[in-house]
Parts: C-alpha cells; structure tokens; sequence
C-alpha cells in the first residue's frame, strides 16, 4: 500500500522570500528574529541558482495576497549568457507585477555585508567582497556550521556595523558603480512592516 498523501495547503498570505543558497536563507533567517520582521523564508526556497528554479518558485507561490522577494548573486548568470537571458527574460515578465521584487547583488551578497562596516563601491574581482569582509568578521565563510550562529548578523548589523549605513550606502551607489546590491530595497519593505503592493 502506498504511504498516506499530505494534503496540499495553500501558502499564506505575506512576503516570501525566495534565493539561490543557504547564505541567503540564514542571513534572512536570523534577520527576521533579531528585528521581527514580518517574512516567510523556508529551506525548501533556497539551494538552487537558476533562473528556471526561480520562475518554478515564482509560478508556485504567486497569488492574491503574496509577495515574493528573490535574492541572489549577479556574478553567476552574468559569467553564463544563456543563463543570463533566461534572467533577464523572467524580469522582463514580471517587471510590471509590483509583488515580484528582484534583489540581486554584485558581485555576491558579501558586498551588501561590507556595506555595513565601509563605505566602498570598488570594482570586484570574483572573491573580492568575500576577502575584505573577513577584515571585519575574520571568521567568516559559507559554511552551515559558521553561518548557522546568529550572533555574527546581530554584530554585523547593530554592533561592530550597522544595517541602516548599509541601506544608505547601497542606496548612493546603485547607479553609478560596478558593484551594487538591491537588499536594500528588501530591507525598506520590512521597516515599513509593508502588506501593500512593493511599489518600488
């Protein structure tokens, strides 16, 4: 006989957020508990960068009610041309849908978490965000077992650096430089505790 079948259950209305690893899965994770900010971030959104697994995500959960966040890093469909007009096509599709957000960062979202300690828009190479942060969290890296622990975003953000220079800093550059991240347009949508349609 086969195993019982789970009833489907329609997700509830809010704000998703949706992304491409578990970098960003923990970093939204744990920013949600340190300020309560309103959002849903579940492991199964996370784990593949591609914007097919997006467009499945987006498909599955957009309805009336729901509003999707998708973070990820630009460097990687930028280095493939196939992959990058497949992402282009999907913002292309919802660019006029005002509950699909896309916060993308580049090259990677380590740039976004230098932006809390300095104020600096260089041009990257591919490990370059990740090598200066560790100047302000030594012991970073993108690893479950580092990532996991809460407290080096609580430091990040309200201690040794703060997210609302952050949010400043990546507001000034994000048309005039070759790194830049959008996290910021997510972050604004939290503090405003916002159910409405993005508008952004």
């Amino acid at each position: 006989m086969g195993g019982r079948r789970q009833k489907y259950r329609e997700p509830r209305p809010g704000i998703y957020i949706i992304g491409e690893g578990k970098t960003e899965r923990f970093y939204f994770e744990h920013l949600k508990k340190i300020f309560s900010y309103q959002y849903f971030v579940r492991p199964r959104f996370f784990g593949k960068a591609c914007a097919d697994n997006f467009k499945k995500i987006i498909s599955d959960l957009l309805r009336g009610g729901i509003q999707i966040i998708c973070v990820f890093d630009a460097d990687q469909s930028k280095r493939v041309a196939a992959e990058n007009k497949k992402l282009q096509q999907l913002r292309n599709k919802y660019h006029k849908n005002k509950n699909v957000l896309f916060c993308d960062s580049m090259p990677s979202i380590e740039y976004w978490f230098l932006l809390h300690f300095e104020d600096i828009c260089p041009d990257f190479g591919s490990s370059g965000a990740l090598n200066m942060l560790k100047k302000y969290i030594p012991r970073y890296e993108k690893t479950e077992s580092f990532l996991n622990h809460e407290k080096w975003i609580r430091d990040m953000s309200l201690k040794n650096g703060s997210i609302s220079n952050a949010e400043t800093r990546a507001r000034k550059y994000k048309d005039n430089c070759s790194s830049y991240s959008k996290i910021y347009l997510a972050i604004s949508i939290f503090n405003r505790n916002s159910t409405l349609e993005f508008g952004l």
